[in-house]
């Protein structure tokens, strides 16, 4: 018998995507499927959206607003699948996604076997999504994907992945303790738990860009998210070291350390004392964050804050215009 497949879908305030991202779960070619839907205490129609569709295989749930990693464990704990496949409720899976993926493998002789797939972004049109490939993108032993995820300072969408149960329960649950990040925790702990990842690079998934529609983009910076930034990151490190802890995996986390120190310094002193000790535990210092030259000019006359502000919340024109160009479109052929 063909594995069942576990689509798992939380959603806040997804009404105006969650339509979509349902019918790309129920729409996947493989035919043994259920969808579950976890509304995460929404403040607009999203449940009612999503009740729409419940049937023989897509149940809908709803709980009082917890966050994104307790709702995908509530998804999780409902699930009867023999394989994870997490979806966002803004985002979209193509037709032949999970089957793909599952015809890559022979499940017969062991699931330790971590899938992706690749992946692009969006604004409104699906069809206009733009695939930038990674180093990532490849099949690698676990130490290699993490220490590559580390020195390049990416990430796989959420979508990407799709997971055995035999993984799944190895690596655990979401921790809830996370609201920023813990999508990278949780995959770099399922890495973990693998065997390696296998890359199938024509199995596609699409993120919507910056949507308000998923329970995981909220790019606040917050104390909270900062906090729970610092421990995602700090966990990813321990998970690594887990699995290597010589002198060149050490010195590639303390690049990692530095790379994201940029976030909490100077302002939040408890979190850059917290990583200069986590660095001299990797037998390093941290330095003072650099600025390409034109943020670096805005610290020096109105002082860090300002230059912070500029390089995380101003848009870009660039992206102003084509956010808004793909939305006229879309308007016009809807």
């Amino acid at each position: 018998m063909e594995p069942l497949v576990s689509i798992l879908i939380p959603a806040f305030n997804a009404e105006n995507w969650i339509g979509d991202a349902i019918h790309s779960a129920v729409s996947q070619s493989w035919p043994r499927k259920e969808v579950i839907i976890v509304d995460d205490g929404s403040t607009d129609q999203t449940y009612s959206a999503a009740g729409k569709f419940e049937g023989k295989c897509v149940r809908v749930e709803t709980q009082k607003n917890q966050g994104a990693s307790v709702a995908r464990n509530t998804a999780l704990a409902l699930s009867q699948g023999d394989f994870i496949q997490w979806l966002d409720g803004d985002d979209i899976l193509a037709p032949d996604k999970i089957e793909k993926q599952l015809r890559k493998i022979d499940c017969a002789s062991g699931t330790r076997i971590l899938l992706s797939s690749s992946w692009g972004r969006f604004y409104y049109r699906v069809r206009k999504s733009r695939f930038s490939p990674t180093p990532l993108w490849q099949s690698l032993p676990p130490a290699t994907w993490l220490t590559t995820k580390m020195i390049e300072n990416t990430w796989m969408s959420i979508e990407s992945w799709l997971i055995s149960r035999e993984i799944s329960d190895a690596a655990g649950p979401w921790d809830a303790r996370l609201i920023r990040d813990n999508d990278g925790e949780y995959f770099s702990r399922a890495v973990c738990a693998s065997d390696g990842t296998l890359h199938v690079s024509d199995s596609k998934s699409f993120v919507r860009r910056a949507s308000f529609g998923s329970v995981s983009r909220d790019f606040s910076l917050s104390d909270a998210k900062l906090q729970s930034l610092f421990l995602s990151k700090s966990l990813q490190i321990g998970q690594l070291r887990s699995l290597d802890d010589s002198a060149k995996t050490r010195a590639i986390c303390l690049k990692y350390l530095q790379d994201w120190l940029i976030y909490y310094y100077p302002e939040n002193e408890d979190l850059v004392e917290k990583s200069r000790l986590l660095a001299r535990e990797l037998g390093g210092e941290l330095q003072e964050p650099a600025l390409n030259w034109k943020y670096d000019l805005v610290r020096k006359t109105f002082g860090w804050s300002s230059a912070k502000k500029a390089l995380f919340d101003v848009p870009k024109p660039r992206e102003v215009v084509r956010r808004a160009l793909d939305a006229l479109l879309f308007r016009l052929e809807s």
